[in-house]
């Protein structure tokens, strides 16, 4: 590599600090949307555990293979719902997601069942697009605005159709969820059909409710409520877990422009003494000449 002048290394310092700012205005911006996305996901996550709570209870009172959300039967077809992210600079969160949902993918394959896949997120949609799998419907720009019941309750009706329809057995849910306010984990979680512990339990430990007009209607209403407000806590949870590490990864690449700061104005420091030394040998030499 050609030696770098100290105008050059000075261009290159200045580089660095424009990069600087810019990811420290990054991870403020970050910080800002994770507080706003906690609140909406510390009020969703009661709710969601609550309605799951409530259709274990009823659950109890009717035969499961009564109703087609909750049958149970040999996994031929797998839908795999995959949540990712619009956007990159956010360190691992993308490819966590993707590489764990790949690596189901080739076990499922490899058992010779069939897969399909839903996407959500730019990232996801584009690994896995030209990959040769059956897509059942992509979506992006899906983060642009807030999510809502509005999105989630269209994804939850193609993914109830197809499962109703016996052309999925099984749907699984792949997404990044919030730990602490900076750690995530990529969960994957079966969406359909409902996995119950209604049955370990003793009738008297359920919730006597009474119900009107009757068990089936009202599961069966719960149950497509289910399917929608677990799709939107992902989708939140996914979201949130998003600024977490976009935030992180413009912390960690400030402190890291940081160092290479110091580091280049070492190199640029003493690229300017070599050069003054190198002006005053020239001098004394011309001086010396004279004599």
């Amino acid at each position: 590599m050609a030696k770098l002048s100290p105008r050059d290394i000075k261009r290159k310092i200045n580089g660095i600090k424009n990069t600087q700012r810019i990811t420290k205005a990054m991870k403020a911006v970050s910080a800002a949307k994770l507080r706003k996305a906690q609140a909406l996901l510390y009020a969703t996550r009661p709710y969601s555990n609550k309605l799951y709570e409530l259709i274990e209870d009823l659950a109890i009172y009717i035969d499961r293979e009564s109703h087609p959300l909750l049958e149970k039967r040999e996994e031929k077809s797998v839908d795999l719902v995959i949540i990712t992210a619009d956007r990159g600079l956010a360190g691992a969160f993308n490819s966590n997601v993707i590489k764990t949902a790949w690596r189901e993918i080739q076990r499922l394959k490899g058992e010779g069942k069939e897969v399909n896949l839903l996407l959500i997120g730019r990232k996801g949609v584009n690994f896995y697009k030209n990959k040769g799998f059956n897509i059942i419907e992509a979506y992006e720009d899906i983060y642009r605005d807030q999510v809502n019941l509005t999105y989630t309750a269209k994804v939850g009706g193609i993914l109830s159709s197809r499962f109703i329809d016996k052309k999925s057995d099984a749907v699984y849910l792949f997404n990044n969820e919030l730990i602490t306010s900076s750690t995530y984990e990529t969960k994957i979680r079966k969406l359909l059909p409902l996995e119950s512990t209604a049955s370990s339990k003793k009738l008297e430990e359920v919730s006597v409710y009474n119900i009107e007009p009757s068990k089936e209607e009202v599961l069966s209403s719960l149950l497509q409520r289910y399917i929608n407000y677990q799709l939107f806590r992902a989708l939140v949870e996914s979201s949130t877990a998003e600024h977490s590490a976009r935030m992180l990864a413009m912390d960690n690449a400030t402190k890291n422009a940081g160092e290479a700061i110091r580091k280049w104005t070492i190199i640029f420091n003493k690229a300017r003494q070599e050069a003054i030394t190198t002006e005053l040998i020239d001098i004394i030499n011309a001086a010396e000449a004279i004599k």
